[in-house]
């Protein structure tokens, strides 16, 4: 079992999501096509997973180096012609409708029970300059202990180097620390190569990471954090 006293959350589709589902549903009602939110969501969390796996942080980078490329795979997973949609247009029609980044709805609840608890909760995240206000939006910042962003520090995970440097700012052992994130490739894979624990976030079960081993261990969502915690899996503040 796990004794934790920490735990490193990963920042998007960990702890915040994008509108996009809504978005990419009402663009494709322009072209006559009907579509579920859960059709849309998981040919996203498809197309996410298959350039996580294929193509290692380039959804980190620059998104004119992958857009069009990321809408064609898109397209495929959800049945329809790769170039149905042209991606300068969908770029248009996203800026007259707001996509924006919102906490999961057991985002701040979850991190406030941890720390109730006498968890530490840190963040360990892959992002640009917009981090802070993603975090100061959603009301998440005032509730982390510690707050580790790559482009601050010109690391990216998986490089170690970036969760040693969490380790000396807050004092904590990785032995007592626990990783959560959405990102095998980053998250899991970063944060064994420091001896650190970890749980991937997955919503749709094992779909999208087929080709990893079951002894990763994974929930569907934040909301499902504390449960693991408090199951016979992990036991919080050894």
């Amino acid at each position: 079992m796990l004794l934790v006293d920490y735990i490193w959350f990963d920042l998007g589709y960990t702890l915040v999501h994008l509108n996009r589902e809504e978005v990419y549903q009402e663009r494709l009602k322009d072209f006559g096509i009907e579509k579920s939110l859960d059709e849309i969501a998981l040919a996203y969390h498809l197309t996410d997973k298959y350039f996580m796996r294929e193509h290692p942080g380039l959804l980190g980078k620059d998104r004119k180096q992958y857009a069009a490329y990321y809408q064609g795979k898109l397209n495929t997973y959800l049945g329809l012609e790769v170039d149905l949609i042209d991606e300068s247009e969908t770029s248009k029609f996203n800026q007259t409708v707001k996509v924006e980044w919102k906490a999961f709805h057991a985002t701040l609840q979850t991190l406030m029970q941890l720390k109730e608890s006498g968890i530490g909760v840190g963040l360990i995240s892959n992002w640009n300059h917009t981090a802070r206000k993603v975090l100061m939006e959603n009301k998440i910042l005032p509730l982390l202990d510690h707050v580790v962003i790559s482009s601050e520090l010109e690391i990216e995970k998986p490089d170690e180097r970036i969760f040693v440097h969490a380790f000396r700012q807050s004092g904590v052992s990785p032995e007592k620390s626990l990783y959560i994130g959405d990102n095998y490739y980053d998250d899991v894979v970063g944060s064994r190569k420091v001896g650190m624990d970890s749980i991937l976030i997955n919503p749709f079960e094992r779909s999208g990471i087929e080709e990893l081993s079951n002894d990763i261990h994974t929930i569907s969502n934040i909301k499902d954090l504390v449960p693991a915690l408090n199951s016979d899996l992990i036991v919080a503040r050894g």
